[in-house]
This record gives structure tokens, sequence and C-alpha cells, in this order.
């Protein structure tokens, strides 16, 4: 069989498969349609179940057969789930804005194509339009691999009902662009937000020793300034590049190639054991001696991995402070109840700000 024969017999098999592909498909979204049908019989509120979600995404990443990486298998399940459940219902998520930026990103990545995203200009906001029901779900970076935690989304817990449904992990890539070709020597400024500058500073040094540093309000901002200037970069992602139209003169500038960042998913009910969970709580001690050893004993003595303790400063006085603590584990689990049975016998006050399932893509 000549070549051409065996390309034309390749490309049948192909349709076939899309075919078939296709009506399984088209199956999984009319069983989701039932399931609909039944929770509305049932009256249950919610049709989004992030546990169930990170469920399935981890059982595809286990059973999936190859070639594809278990990633990118977990991504196409991604977007057949979020187009089934919009024939559910469709999601609202506030995101911090505006259009373009990681955070959009992450949402994206995280609900899957077919959700309603919209963006808004500071995290507070964020939290205030699903607090007033105006949003079913909100994502919010909290902190980033190179540059540290995000204060004001910790500061937003202090005072919101909010719980966190879920986290996001999202590898950041920055690039340099510019709005027209131009000679390197004529750039006299880039602007980007303060965290892209500092993720960029020696890359920055070694290329454009003597330009100005502007931080803006956020990358897809910066974009836009250098859109219409002749003489302006802008440091952003990809997603910028695309919706401005830029041109990209250097990629992948971030100084540190693993650079990424971790947002949280937040809403008003809170999440069930998926088998594979993370716990945020905020904490509150008498300033005495010994007192953070009181907090974190109970963790080592029930052997729970702590993965971050950050500390800000509380409201209620000066040199007065909070703890925000993950670990790995869900507030159903046998040895995290006894944490807080242990802390509830002690001077600590401890307020659960969610259980969620881990990143899973």
């Amino acid at each position: 069989m000549s070549s051409e024969h065996q390309l034309q017999d390749l490309r049948e098999k192909i349709d076939s498969v899309d075919d078939e592909l296709m009506a399984f498909i088209s199956e999984r979204a009319e069983l989701a349609k039932q399931v609909a049908d039944l929770k509305r019989r049932e009256h249950r509120v919610s049709y989004y179940r992030p546990e169930r979600e990170a469920e399935v995404l981890r059982r595809i990443m286990r059973s999936n057969p190859g070639p594809l990486s278990n990633k990118e298998m977990a991504i196409v399940f991604r977007q057949i789930m979020s187009a089934c459940l919009a024939l559910e219902e469709l999601i609202q998520v506030a995101y911090l804005g505006p259009e373009g930026t990681f955070t959009q990103e992450a949402a994206l990545k995280h609900f899957g194509q077919s959700v309603r995203t919209s963006p808004k200009l500071a995290i507070d906001e964020v939290f205030r339009e699903v607090e007033a029901d105006s949003c079913d779900y909100g994502v919010v970076p909290v902190e980033n691999s190179t540059e540290g935690i995000i204060n004001q989304t910790l500061d937003s817990f202090i005072d919101s009902s909010l719980t966190i449904c879920g986290e996001v992990e999202l590898p950041i890539h920055q690039h340099f662009l510019v709005g027209i070709p131009l000679q390197e020597a004529k750039i006299t400024r880039v602007y980007s937000h303060s965290q892209s500058l500092a993720q960029c500073r020696h890359w920055l040094d070694a290329k454009f020793p003597r330009i100005e540093r502007i931080a803006v309000s956020s990358n897809a901002e910066a974009s836009k300034r250098a859109k219409g200037e002749w003489n302006s970069a802008a440091i952003a992602g990809d997603a910028c590049c695309e919706l401005y139209e830029l041109t990209k003169v250097f990629a992948n500038i971030e100084d540190k190639p693993d650079n990424s960042t971790r947002f949280l998913i937040i809403g008003r009910n809170s999440i069930p054991p998926s088998g594979d969970d993370k716990t945020s709580v905020v904490v509150s001690v008498r300033n005495k001696p010994g007192a953070l050893h009181t907090l974190l004993q109970p963790f080592y003595e029930e052997n729970i991995d702590l993965t971050r303790v950050e500390t800000r400063p509380s409201k209620s006085g000066k040199w007065s402070y909070l703890f925000f603590i993950d670990f790995l584990g869900h507030l159903e689990d046998g040895a995290v109840r006894r944490i807080f049975e242990i802390l509830s016998d002690t001077n600590v006050s401890v307020r659960v700000l969610g259980s969620y399932p881990r990143a899973v893509i």
C-alpha cells in the first residue's frame, strides 16, 4: 500500500474514532442533565461539586494509558466536565481583573472554559461580589513562589465569612512585549505589576538596566499602556500578548524557571472530603512565651504536614498577630479533629477558612 493510501486509511480511522468520541461525550452530557434534574427535584442548591471533580480528574490521571500525558488528558476531561456542568447550571466566577490577567487564566484552568468570568478591580471586590451572591465563586492570588504571600488576600479573609473551596497552581511565564516593532535602544520604560517586575528583576538588570520600571495595577493595564506608546514595553503573559495584539520580543524572562503562583477559589459552602485535601485556618494566640509552640505542637504529635505558616498584624491591638496556617488533611479526618480538640483547651482561637481538594492539574 502506498503512503498516500496509508494516510487516507489512518484519516478514516481518526474520523471513526471522532464519531465515537462525540457519541460518548453527548451521552455524558445527557447523564449530566439527568443529574441536574434529580438535584432540582431534591431541592439541592449546589450543582458544582469540587470534591467530585477532583476525584474524577485524579482517577483519569491514574487510569491514563498514554501516549498523552496525565496533565494533557486531565485538561481534556476538565473541559468536558465544564461543558456538562454548564448544562446543569452556568457558573459565574469573579476574578482579579482586568481581562487577560493570570488570575483569569487560573479561573479558566480550574473551572474550564464553559463558565462566565467577571473581572474585578481589587481583591476585596472579588470577596464582596461572592458575599453578595452576585457571583458563585471568586478566584484570588494568595502566594507566588518567588515573591511570597499576597497580603491583601490574607487580610480580606479576616472580616469575611467566605470559605476556601479549592486551589489552583499556575506556572507563571513572563514575556517582554511591545506594541509596535522598535529598536531595543529606543525603549525607555517598561510597565508591569510590581510582582511581575520583581519576578524579572535580574533579567531587567542584565538586559535593560537603564530603562524606567513603572509598576501599575495589573499586567493587563501595563499591556494597554505599551500598546499605545511607541517607546514603551510591558511585562505580561501570553493572554495579554494575544488580547492586546502585542509583539513578543523576549519570552520567559522570569528569573526562576519554576516560577508559579497559587490561587484560591472562594465560595459560600463547605466542601466534603475528596481523599486528598488541604485545610486553611487563621489562628490568634495570646502574646506570651511558648504561644507558638503551644499552637504547633499538636500538629507535630499527629504527624500533620504544615504547608504554609504566615503571620499578619491583628486589628485587635498593637503588636498582636494572626497566624495563617495551611496543612494537609480535611476537617473530617480523625487526626485533624483531635488537633482542634487539643487547641480548644488552650488560649488559642482557631477559625477555619476551609477544607478543600488539593490542586490536581
